[in-house]
């Protein structure tokens, strides 16, 4: 049997662990809002801080795989406590790269022309934004420890590959129909790559939330 203190010492570690995760999702969240902000608008500076602030969520992964590491050593947690740490692992090496992908939409900012005329450039805004409601939503899950919205969140991504796959018809259409644009397009289909993949990345983390909450994951249910 854990002491008293042992168990309180334990419980601030887990508090701890969800802060950072917490925090980490809130940046990689705003990462990507401001991306696209910088990649709409043309906002080289602003692309440049989102390059930059990406350096703070690999400190705080560094920070949470070596707190689940050491609690994981140290506690010899059981049952729903460890599911919780090991979810909190995965779950923040997943935010990392959630971040990247935001980091890589920063990084074509400068790479894109004639923004006032080209067309394609309207459909990103309503991909990212249900992307950015995937992540927002899972973090919340996660939080709160629920199944359901995490599930809703699994649910949400088929909208996003959904909308890839109409820009991608799109976008290969518009360069064959303007050559000179090509450049530039190619950069918007990368962008929506990044974008398609945040969306898998918060998928992720639902399946990671619902097996912190219940021991299972989504599709073993559905087997």
């Amino acid at each position: 049997m854990m002491s008293e203190h042992t168990v309180k010492a334990f419980d601030e570690d887990i508090t701890r662990l969800r802060g950072l995760i917490a925090e980490m999702g809130g940046l990689a969240e705003l990462a990507i809002h401001q991306a696209m902000e910088a990649m709409l608008n043309g906002d080289e500076e602003l692309a440049a801080e989102v390059v930059k602030r990406d350096k703070k969520l690999d400190m705080l992964e560094s920070e949470v795989d070596a707190m689940a590491v050491r609690m994981l050593a140290l506690r010899a947690p059981m049952a729903d406590d460890l599911r919780e740490i090991i979810a909190a692992l995965k779950i923040g090496g997943v935010i990392e790269r959630i971040g990247d992908y935001a980091k890589n939409i920063a990084k074509r900012t400068g790479r894109i022309e004639g923004r006032a005329r080209f067309e394609p450039l309207t459909l990103l805004p309503a991909m990212a934004e249900v992307a950015i409601e995937m992540v927002h939503d899972v973090l919340t899950a996660y939080a709160a420890r629920d199944p359901i919205v995490a599930r809703d969140v699994i649910e949400a991504d088929a909208k996003v590959d959904a909308f890839y796959d109409s820009i991608f018809r799109n976008y290969v259409s518009y360069m064959v129909e303007n050559p000179a644009t090509i450049s530039s397009a190619a950069q918007l289909l990368f962008v929506a790559r990044n974008i398609e993949r945040i969306g898998d990345h918060a998928t992720n983390v639902a399946e990671m939330v619902h097996f912190a909450a219940v021991g299972t994951y989504p599709q073993d249910i559905e087997r």
